[in-house]
């Protein structure tokens, strides 16, 4: 009885780490939460009506995926990326998503293209209503939509660890932009998919996930 106790909690216990696991990762990939905002464990416990362990063992797998920062004090906080990083994790943005894009190409039905143009809509609607946290939502999307086509998982789950760690950057630049359009390069990826134009979409997928960036490096 005591082995079958100690299973069932360590069972609970796993799927309340997952559970906040999984809510902050969301978050800070979407930017609800901005470059070096503060948390604490047991702040996290409270919201989430989990024990320290849970909530341990969550910010353990974000630290680890370069999503949340731990200092030598043990202060956790969402990272404030410096200049060189953005440029690196730019990079990297435009090798893999140019990429994934390109092995997403052959298998882009009129369907997916559809899917693509509404989801634009959304990222429009969202530019209109300013609201920060739905659009980078919507973008990113629009975005997994076309490299899920790629059947390239390892190179998709590696585009989105660099999402993760972007997300609340993305939100200080949504900030700084005070975007008033839809961002044109998803209708350019649009049309080279539509026209099967294998080196005008790697050429707008790089465009259209650097330029933003690189207006944050001063």
């Amino acid at each position: 009885m005591g082995i079958m106790m100690n299973a069932r909690s360590t069972e609970q216990t796993a799927s309340a780490h997952d559970r906040v696991y999984r809510i902050l990762r969301t978050r800070i990939m979407h930017g609800e939460i901005g470059p070096g905002q503060a948390m604490t464990l047991r702040g996290i416990g409270t919201e989430f009506e989990v024990s320290m362990t849970p909530a341990r063992e969550a910010v353990r797998r974000l630290v680890a995926e370069g999503a949340l920062f731990l200092s030598a004090s043990g202060r956790v906080s969402t990272p404030e990326l410096t200049n060189d990083r953005i440029e690196e994790l730019a990079a990297l943005r435009a090798l893999l998503e140019v990429e994934l894009a390109s092995r997403a190409l052959p298998r882009a039905h009129i369907a997916l293209i559809d899917r693509l143009q509404t989801i634009n809509m959304n990222v429009a609607e969202m530019v209109t209503k300013r609201d920060a946290v739905g659009y980078i939502r919507a973008n990113l999307e629009f975005h997994r939509t076309l490299y899920l086509r790629a059947q390239a998982p390892a190179m998709l789950a590696m585009a989105e660890t660099v999402w993760l760690q972007l997300g609340p950057t993305m939100r200080a630049l949504y900030g700084r932009l005070r975007r008033t359009d839809p961002p044109q390069g998803h209708k350019l990826i649009i049309a080279a998919l539509k026209a099967g134009d294998e080196p005008g979409l790697r050429l707008a997928v790089r465009s259209d996930v650097t330029q933003g960036l690189r207006l944050l490096v001063t």
